[in-house]
């Protein structure tokens, strides 16, 4: 009887792993560049520019910044029904997304807190965990991956 060799499923498996990967980095890719166009459209763009130099004074998570995101109203309605990143596009929030849509939100968490005076990530991974029921498990997931890729010195 011969001796098994793995040697040629090994290698399919490794092509297989490999065309699998680079078809979620083609979508992510074609994520990155549409990500928040919407943003620019006369729907949202008044808005936007309006409350976002307001927010970027603000705590996220705080009773100010959510009373002004309230008085974004439509415009953050608009905006979300058009954005799959966001958990307020599927009616069961984080639960409906995919992981293409995942990675995205987390960068989109990770860039905002650039845009605050007193952003942090894992502060907002914190609330972000009660404010849309995302679990433990997944914040754990967000503050390794900002740890491990993007650093300390966030």
């Amino acid at each position: 009887m011969k001796k098994y060799d793995s040697r040629k499923p090994t290698q399919a498996h490794r092509r297989m792993v490999r065309k699998l990967i680079l078809r979620v980095i083609w979508l992510l890719f074609k994520r990155a560049l549409a990500h928040d166009r919407s943003k620019l459209s006369p729907e949202e763009k008044p808005g936007f520019d309006e409350y976002t130099p307001k927010l970027a004074g603000m705590t996220y998570g705080s009773d100010e910044y959510k009373q002004c995101l309230a008085s974004l109203g439509e415009t953050l309605k608009v905006h979300y029904s058009r954005n799959r990143h966001h958990p307020e596009f599927y009616p069961h929030g984080v639960k409906d997304m995919d992981l293409v849509d995942v990675v995205e939100m987390f960068c989109d968490w990770l860039a905002a807190t650039k845009r605050h005076n007193d952003g942090n990530i894992f502060k907002s991974i914190e609330n972000n965990e009660g404010r849309f029921g995302m679990g433990e498990i997944l914040a754990s997931i967000f503050k390794n991956t900002a740890k491990r890729v993007f650093g300390e010195g966030l």
